[in-house]
């Protein structure tokens, strides 16, 4: 018999707000030692950020490739954020009392904006308080992320916004690890399944 309340978008299981982790054999130049940052995973798929590779290009150079004012930008990376869109941004930031054009609340603590207004107040020195800037996401579709973490590709743990912000790039992908209670160079390249 057929239920005549909707299904909700949201999977009982979801990944939203975690980090994913990426096992030593996964063998994929795309996401081969990187932790992501998982916006949103519900029955229709799910999308995320890199946070862990930043590119040989600063904000300011950004600003200033997209003709806006970049003289008081911070000299912060950008990072690779994944291989879908590679030439759109997508900012990670703190809630903030402005309304941006394009903007998405995570959680009560992390919002995703894709709009060119907040470049603009991050060029004025007027950015969030703490943010993350990204060109391109990761991507996955109905079942596949699911399907990945059966196959043992990847790591989950809640996310953590010490170590999305303040933590040195290099350093991101153990310490989401240690908060696991695991060294990932400990593991062997080698799948498997117990």
């Amino acid at each position: 018999m057929a239920s005549s309340t909707p299904a909700s978008p949201y999977l009982p299981s979801s990944l939203q707000d975690h980090f994913l982790l990426s096992m030593p054999h996964l063998n994929d130049t795309n996401f081969d030692h990187t932790l992501t940052y998982i916006c949103e995973h519900n029955e229709y798929g799910a999308m995320g950020i890199v946070i862990n590779r930043p590119m040989d290009l600063i904000i300011s150079d950004l600003l200033q490739h997209l003709e806006l004012d970049y003289k008081a930008a911070e000299k912060l990376p950008v990072y690779a954020g994944g291989p879908v869109k590679n030439d759109r941004g997508f900012i990670l930031h703190y809630p903030t009392e402005k309304v941006w054009d394009s903007s998405y609340n995570i959680t009560d603590q992390l919002s995703l904006t894709t709009s060119v207004d907040i470049l603009r107040e991050i060029g004025q020195n007027r950015a969030p308080e703490q943010f993350l800037v990204a060109l391109g996401y990761a991507g996955w579709g109905v079942g596949q992320l699911e399907q990945e973490m059966s196959d043992n590709v990847w790591l989950s743990c809640p996310a953590n916004l010490d170590i999305m912000f303040h933590t040195p790039a290099e350093e991101r992908l153990q310490a989401a690890a240690a908060t696991l209670g695991i060294n990932l160079n400990l593991l062997t390249s080698q799948s498997g399944h117990a």
